[in-house]
């Protein structure tokens, strides 16, 4: 006889339905070993048929999460009972602490760390969310155990009380291998690839200046941007170099990366700049490590901690994120130097191969459950 799998649940109050931390590692991971329920906005029960998706609203103001969301994710699954209650948003953690009250565990995963970052964000701010944050933030770590996305975040998450692991974001390479091709040939489109959010935190700036330099040498180029854009098209419209390349552009919106990474395979390479600003310093951009999955070459910004990454590896280029004249000049190198950038592209793809992907974190989340609802842990 079968003995009864444990209930767990996920709660985010904002991500997408395809958000592929979520869909594509963690829970396909957790479905082999826990009955697993799932509540996220606009959800797609399609996506995993092994996981009992919950559907819900999306609202931009966490205001409305808080009031809307929150209570209705509160009547939905509250009497499921689970054993372990997994949350990504900081808005939830207030109700965390009814289903702590039934004996459910509960994980509080930190995808950014808001102190730094908070007061950079053009919704979502303000004195009174920055205080509800900070006192809900330090109960936290007293009472829930932490899951952080990042190593720097600990210099600020320094007083846990709860069993804690950082699990890195790395990317899960049998998603990726399908969208692989052999590199681009010489006589093939000049293309380039990004994924993520666009934002001028995220050097959108410095990007399209570059890539306005780039029109001068190779005018035909392409750039296929997807992501949720922060800005406006009458941000954008604001900016010079955008009228000498938006024809150049083509900007997709948010895109299951099952559709996206189709548009990377012939790509000159992948573009990940960010500022020096907030927790972006001390936190890896996930597309850096998607882009070495796929074999791409890096273009990415000249903090100490990707330095590490790429440099070492010697699979792209670190530049200042604000200088638009180096950023041309390395996708000028990548354009005309095909061959070398090939073996760029190989090199990153090794390093990903050996140290960055999910099989080395995929261990990290299945220890934490594992404690968390040991019998001893009770």
């Amino acid at each position: 006889m079968n003995q009864k799998r444990q209930r767990i649940l996920h709660i985010s109050t904002a991500h997408p339905p395809y958000d592929p931390r979520i869909m594509y590692k963690y829970l396909p991971v957790l479905a082999a070993h826990y009955d697993v329920y799932c509540a996220v906005p606009k959800a797609d029960p399609t996506v995993l048929p092994t996981v009992h998706f919950i559907k819900l609203p999306y609202f931009k103001h966490v205001v409305l999460r808080f009031l809307i969301t929150c209570p209705l994710i509160l009547w939905k699954t509250y009497f499921l009972r689970p054993a372990l209650l997994h949350i990504y948003s900081p808005e939830f953690l207030p109700f965390a602490y009814l289903y702590r009250l039934l004996g459910t565990s509960v994980i509080y995963e930190v995808q950014e760390n808001l102190h730094k970052k908070i007061h950079l964000k053009r919704h979502n701010r303000g004195w009174l969310l920055a205080g509800a944050f900070q006192i809900f933030d330090q109960l936290a770590r007293r009472h829930f155990s932490l899951v952080f996305t990042e190593h720097g975040y600990l210099t600020t998450y320094t007083n846990l009380s709860k069993p804690h692991a950082v699990i890195y974001n790395y990317p899960l390479l049998s998603f990726l291998d399908p969208f692989r091709q052999s590199y681009r040939r010489t006589c093939d489109p000049v293309e380039f690839f990004y994924i993520g959010w666009l934002s001028f935190e995220r050097s959108i700036v410095t990007l399209l200046d570059g890539l306005a330099l780039l029109k001068s040498s190779h005018p035909d180029f392409k750039v296929h941007l997807f992501g949720h854009r922060s800005f406006t098209d009458q941000d954008l419209e604001a900016l010079p170099a955008y009228h000498l390349i938006k024809d150049n552009l083509i900007f997709y919106g948010y895109t299951d990366q099952a559709k996206a990474f189709s548009f990377a395979a012939k790509s000159v390479a992948g573009l990940a700049l960010l500022k020096p600003i907030g927790d972006y310093p001390e936190s890896y951009t996930t597309k850096m490590f998607e882009y070495m999955g796929l074999g791409l070459p890096v273009i990415t910004a000249n903090f100490p901690l990707y330095r590490a990454v790429v440099e070492d590896n010697q699979c792209g280029f670190c530049i200042d994120p604000a200088d638009p004249a180096a950023l041309a000049a390395h996708l000028r190198y990548l354009i005309d130097h095909p061959l070398e950038a090939e073996q760029m592209g190989k090199r990153g793809r090794k390093a990903a191969e050996t140290t960055y992907n999910w099989a080395s974190e995929q261990p990290k989340l299945l220890n934490l459950y594992q404690l968390l609802l040991s019998p001893s842990a009770s």
